[in-house]
């Protein structure tokens, strides 16, 4: 059996393994176990190699679901549903994720941002072939949905969405197991959930992604005025595109100032106490924000899993890190 061949330019997460690799080389030459460990840990190297996950930064296990197809299940296969969540008289697109296999399956509901741009659909893909269903959907006012958007609505269309998932007809033509519903979103998909979660005692678990502390952007507002407080909007909103229907950047921030202390995520701790908590946290956006209300949520008595990846808010260079994040954590949840 030839020797697995070493590429001649490591890079410097890589580098440690090639004296591994000799060495495994020289000792299971002659054994046929020697063959699999020699896949296993080029597998590691490529993955060092392409930047995917620096084996030296790995905080996890990366579950197979994260970097590898499941077994083909030729007579239920995983597939894919449009759907409209019903939400105050609108229909918002949405799309199921449904995992492969017969019977009712845990569920998903997995809620994007502001204004949506990064959708985080590989990570309900990862998350589907671990064996769950995911349901994404766009909020009233966005991206072709009906209605106007606002960060209300946004609120209100949560619940809607995990009522949504609940309905006796739903679940059963989608195969869900409606004991086993977690809510989870980035952003300000994270800051709605949070919030749907303080009163709803049904939910399985939470996770929230690079959280959105919407009240703390409100105290940024108020430290300054007129065109100081016009120039930071633009900034921190400057990424929406046509994205939203009836809503600006001025609006927004309009809507933010109101909420004066209501929407300051840490002050929900208490209410965050009686659902397991799962809090990633961006260490170049809001990491610092999701420290807090994870440690807020922990001295409150919850139980909370807090995780900060060296990432930006979107985890653009710790995709696979992410996902492997989130589908531990689903999969040692109870009942699982």
């Amino acid at each position: 059996m030839a020797p697995a061949q070493i590429p001649p330019n490591l890079p410097l997460a890589a580098a440690r393994f090639r004296s591994f690799l000799l060495r495994a080389n020289y000792l299971t030459a002659n054994f046929e176990r020697g063959r699999q460990m020699k896949r296993l840990l080029s597998t590691v190297l490529v993955l060092a190699l392409t930047g995917a996950t620096r084996a030296d930064e790995i905080r996890t296990p990366i579950p197979p679901s994260v970097i590898s197809d499941p077994v083909a299940d030729a007579v239920h296969p995983p597939r894919s549903a449009q759907v409209l969540v019903p939400s105050h008289g609108m229909g918002m697109n949405a799309l199921f994720y449904l995992a492969a296999g017969t019977g009712s399956h845990p569920t998903m509901v997995l809620l994007h941002g502001f204004p949506g741009n990064e959708q985080n659909l590989d990570l309900a893909q990862a998350i589907r072939r671990a064996g769950w269903n995911v349901l994404t959907l766009h909020y009233r006012g966005s991206w072709g949905s009906p209605g106007i958007f606002s960060i209300g609505h946004v609120l209100e269309d949560t619940d809607a969405a995990i009522t949504f998932v609940r309905r006796p007809d739903i679940a059963e033509k989608f195969g869900i197991d409606t004991r086993r519903i977690v809510l989870g979103g980035h952003s300000m998909g994270g800051f709605s959930s949070a919030s749907h979660a303080r009163r709803d005692e049904r939910l399985l678990g939470v996770v929230l992604i690079d959280a959105w502390n919407v009240g703390a952007t409100r105290r940024e507002f108020a430290r300054v005025n007129g065109a100081a407080r016009a120039e930071l909007v633009a900034k921190q909103f400057d990424d929406l595109g046509n994205s939203l229907r009836g809503a600006t950047a001025e609006s927004t921030a309009e809507e933010i100032m109101a909420h004066r202390t209501d929407w300051d995520f840490e002050s929900w701790a208490k209410d965050l106490t009686h659902t397991p908590l799962l809090v990633i946290g961006a260490s170049k956006a809001y990491g610092d924000e999701n420290r807090q209300l994870a440690e807020a949520v922990t001295r409150a008595g919850g139980r909370v899993t807090a995780v900060t990846l060296p990432s930006d808010h979107n985890f653009q260079d710790r995709r696979i890190a992410l996902a492997a994040e989130v589908v531990n954590w689903l999969m040692k949840l109870p009942g699982l």
